[in-house]
């Protein structure tokens, strides 16, 4: 007969990672906060962030949207091996043996415990070389005086960086709805560069986001 003991030892299936209550630690005393895996960890204020974008807005003009995009390849590069590595310690076996269901949820849940909004991942259109994501709530979005135009330069930079190494391939999100602008949520469609280079160009025209994913489908 098994015992109790052996299936609760072989058989356990551990809870996310990334759940809040397990995964954040602090010490208010000391000033000090950091995850599960004695990771140091910082927070950051609304008024920082503000403040980097309106600075950046002002010393550098157009080219702020390449600097928080590049910012952004370098902090998704970065994200994407702390976080793998945090997974296979956690669930024992490699990335390639994970299925799709516990890490899309990890990822879920390691957006939103960091302060970053909520994710939604959209695979419907996988079978056309696109993945759809979706963030609500990103603190990473700004409304800009006079702007028309998507304003999530620095998560698109994350969401390239971290698919393009999750892939193997060179990929590049590009985001057709901001929060900033009026809509519910931030989309990013992220695919081949060479595929979606053109989306600036129908932002441009104002299109729609359907419009727009519907003319790179073709």
């Amino acid at each position: 007969m098994i015992s109790v003991a052996e299936l609760i030892k072989e058989n356990r299936i551990p809870a996310n990672f990334f759940d809040y209550n397990s995964y954040l630690k602090g010490d208010l005393e000391i000033g000090m906060l950091e995850n599960r895996r004695g990771d140091r960890l910082i927070a950051v204020p609304d008024t920082l962030i503000s403040s980097l974008y309106a600075g950046l807005a002002k010393e550098t003009g157009q080219a702020s949207r390449l600097v928080l995009f590049n910012c952004g390849k370098w902090w998704g590069k970065n994200f994407y091996t702390r976080f793998t590595e945090s997974l296979e310690e956690y669930y024992s076996q490699s990335l390639a043996e994970m299925d799709m269901i516990t890490f899309i949820q990890s990822l879920k849940e390691c957006w939103l415990t960091h302060g970053w909004g909520k994710l939604e991942f959209d695979p419907q259109y996988q079978a056309q070389g696109f993945i759809l994501i979706k963030t609500y709530n990103s603190p990473y979005v700004r409304e800009i005086a006079g702007n028309k135009q998507p304003t999530g330069y620095l998560e698109a930079g994350i969401l390239t960086s971290f698919f393009t190494r999750l892939t193997g391939r060179e990929l590049l999100a590009v985001q057709t709805t901001c929060e900033s602008l009026g809509s519910s949520c931030n989309t990013y469609i992220i695919g081949l560069p060479e595929r979606l280079q053109i989306v600036d160009s129908f932002l441009a025209e104002s299109l729609t986001h359907e419009t727009i994913l519907q003319r790179v489908l073709k």
